[in-house]
């Protein structure tokens, strides 16, 4: 049954996005985005928060959207690399690094591919809130592979630092999370998105 849930929130999260990328414009698509992730938080059997965690009760904390973050970025060329992340009882995850962004006021960011069935783009950060204002391991803006993704063509991706995300390990220490690697970690403040307390 674990495996049927999981498939669902899966599929819930990608019907989520799919709204989100429906919406004409991108804080109406946030505040979407904003009230579906509070309902998987708390009604959904694969909810990361513990049962007796207060963001059950307040929802999830988030910065106000600020639209000039919002950014559609040329994929760029970049070095190939791998990286192989130990997920403990998954095994091990597999990154290929297929491009970078260079994102306006933050840097240039590594633009990942899971190299497992079925694939998908991956792009952590990690900023300098990290440890204080969000989660130390850093946050999430696109995993396609799960159905975060805010579209683009095949050339660009659409990225939108509001919708940075705190990845399940945050919440529950039972799920583990592949974190921002070095091409994923910059020195700037990237306050947008969720946030540890508001």
């Amino acid at each position: 049954m674990d495996r049927l849930e999981l498939t669902d929130w899966r599929r819930r999260v990608a019907e989520l996005y799919a709204r989100v990328r429906a919406e004409t414009e991108p804080a109406d698509g946030y505040a979407v985005w904003r009230a579906g992730r509070d309902d998987l938080f708390l009604h959904h059997p694969q909810s990361p928060l513990p049962a007796d965690d207060p963001l059950r009760g307040t929802g999830l904390p988030y910065l106000p959207y600020d639209p000039g973050l919002r950014f559609e970025l040329a994929v760029l060329p970049a070095e190939p690399a791998s990286l192989h992340l130990d997920t403990g009882g998954d095994g091990t995850t597999t990154l290929e690094r297929t491009g970078r962004l260079e994102v306006p006021g933050v840097g240039s960011l590594d633009v990942w591919w899971l190299a497992q069935y079925g694939g998908g783009l991956f792009v952590p950060l990690r900023d300098a809130t990290a440890g204080a204002e969000s989660y130390g391991g850093g946050r999430y803006l696109l995993d396609t592979a799960k159905g975060a993704d805010l579209g683009g063509t095949h050339d660009q991706l659409v990225v939108d630092l509001n919708f940075a995300y705190h990845p399940s390990c945050r919440y529950d220490p039972a799920w583990v999370c592949p974190l921002a690697p070095p091409g994923n970690r910059v020195d700037v403040a990237v306050r947008a998105g969720e946030v540890l307390t508001r």
